[in-house]
């Protein structure tokens, strides 16, 4: 984690430790269990994770955004948490995308679409690698560091 005098890894992005205790980690765990979680699906590929979306949902079959069931009252407090942290309303933080890695599941790359100025996430359960790379004038650039269980993130720009 970062602090006073750290440089973030990648401009644009903040972190922090300990968003939810112990305690509030298990609970939010057991209500993602409970949420009707499916498989991953890029085009013809099945992912090796299951996810929800509230708020808004991302078609990878047609590129398309559409309505989603309403965030549920048990993300509430956290996405007030996740709201300060990244010095927005909570209003502002639209979708809400739960996804759960199983042991042996990879993280590969990814491209948030752009339609989200704001990425906020909270890993639960296990550390995990943050991982980014984009492109610059020198070529793809890539940097990683760690999320340690109860951390949040907010990369932005």
């Amino acid at each position: 984690m970062l602090d006073l005098f750290d440089e973030p890894v990648v401009a644009g992005l903040s972190m922090h430790g300990d968003i939810v205790s112990a305690e509030e980690e298990a609970a939010l765990i057991a209500h993602i269990d409970d949420t009707g979680l499916s498989p991953f699906r890029f085009q013809q590929w099945t992912g090796k994770r299951l996810t929800r979306s509230y708020g808004w949902s991302y078609d990878f079959s047609t590129g398309a955004f559409a309505p989603a069931d309403p965030m549920p009252d048990w993300l509430d407090d956290v996405r007030r948490r996740a709201a300060r942290f990244a010095d927005l309303d909570p209003g502002q933080l639209v979708q809400a995308l739960l996804i759960r890695y199983d042991p042996g599941a990879g993280i590969g790359w990814h491209k948030d679409r752009p339609v989200f100025e704001h990425v906020v996430g909270i890993s639960l359960g296990n550390a995990a690698t943050l991982r980014l790379r984009w492109r610059s004038d020198r070529g793809v650039e890539r940097a990683r560091t760690d999320l340690a269980p109860r951390s949040i993130y907010h990369l932005s720009g």
